[in-house]
């Protein structure tokens, strides 16, 4: 196991999160909840019938990763694609409204912007999930824009977040043009991509992910030490997290590796908890943390984040306390 991060080195490190910059690359998506309740069956199919009462938009995906490392008051870049269509419209104001720069999206009126709509009771019980979304790769001229607008954001970024959800904006062109950022690249991966990750600092899978690109099961810290080694074989990366739910992470590079035991919290949603934990881990290491003190970071930010409801970010204050509260 991992050495604790005592709250007064964590109170040190967030308060240098302020303005840090990091570039977010990825899949931008909008995410859109639909809240009714639910009082009867359908008598037309064996349905639940959602009598309408509200419905709210966050940002998803890469967005939420940007949006995660604002509200921990950080400076993000976005770079990723959207399409010219009301939900582009929708995803440029809530960047707007968290205070993120939208010039880095790419229009491609080839395809929708990618929005996730969820309706869901007034319990916050999930009835069905509605996706727009076109997740072929992007075309060969908004990849090239894609590429200039990374290689123009690479320079001053103190950390590169690459947020891959197999939604058509990460492609290998896209990747290589971050091979000369001056800063440490970290992954949110996609296992189909795992070969184009070669020589990224971190790469943060989740262990379904560990165990499909390892082809070894992971119950046991045991099993998920010798799968990070595989892991950081297979993908040829320097570091790895991997994110093991209530059974917290497990943290593997050259110099050490050991288990983070989970943070207790009662458990809402896990939606995008990933992103909190790669923005938190970025913004750390960029601040100055070793990747220990991020990773430990990251695990308390996650801890916060599946309390809340959908994609949600967690702010500077809310970690700090959190850290004090652990040790008091």
């Amino acid at each position: 196991m991992l050495p604790p991060l005592d709250a007064l080195r964590a109170a040190d490190l967030i308060a240098e999160f302020r303005a840090v910059p990091i570039l977010v690359v990825g899949d931008v998506m909008i995410d859109r909840f639909i809240v009714g309740r639910v009082t009867r069956i359908s008598p037309e199919a064996p349905v639940p019938i959602v009598r309408f009462q509200s419905q709210y938009v966050r940002l998803g995906g890469a967005a939420n990763v940007a949006n995660n490392v604002a509200a921990l008051g950080g400076r993000a870049a976005l770079v990723g694609v959207v399409g010219t269509d009301d939900a582009g419209k929708r995803l440029q104001e809530q960047l707007d409204a968290a205070g993120i720069a939208s010039d880095g999206l790419v229009q491609d009126r080839g395809r929708p912007t990618t929005e996730k709509v969820r309706v869901v009771t007034e319990r916050n019980q999930q009835v069905a999930r509605i996706d727009y979304e076109h997740d072929a790769d992007c075309a060969a001229d908004v990849e090239r824009e894609m590429v200039e607008r990374v290689a123009r954001a690479c320079g001053a970024a103190k950390a590169v977040l690459v947020s891959d959800y197999l939604k058509g904006a990460i492609t290998r062109p896209v990747i290589d043009a971050l091979a000369d950022a001056g800063a440490p690249v970290i992954v949110d991966p996609k296992i189909p991509h795992l070969p184009w990750y070669a020589g990224a600092a971190v790469i943060t899978p989740n262990h379904h992910e560990a165990e499909i690109a390892t082809h070894r099961r992971i119950r046991s810290d045991d099993e998920a030490r010798d799968a990070a080694r595989a892991f950081r074989a297979v993908a040829r990366c320097r570091s790895v997290l991997i994110t093991r739910g209530e059974q917290g992470m497990w943290l593997s590079d050259d110099r050490l590796e050991g288990a983070i035991p989970a943070v207790a919290r009662e458990v809402s949603d896990v939606t995008g908890a990933g992103d909190t934990v790669v923005a938190t881990l970025a913004l750390a290491m960029a601040a100055g943390a070793s990747l220990a003190e991020a990773a430990a970071l990251a695990n308390h930010a996650a801890g916060l984040v599946v309390g809340k409801f959908g994609p949600a970010t967690v702010t500077a204050d809310e970690l700090q306390r959190s850290f004090s509260l652990a040790f008091t």
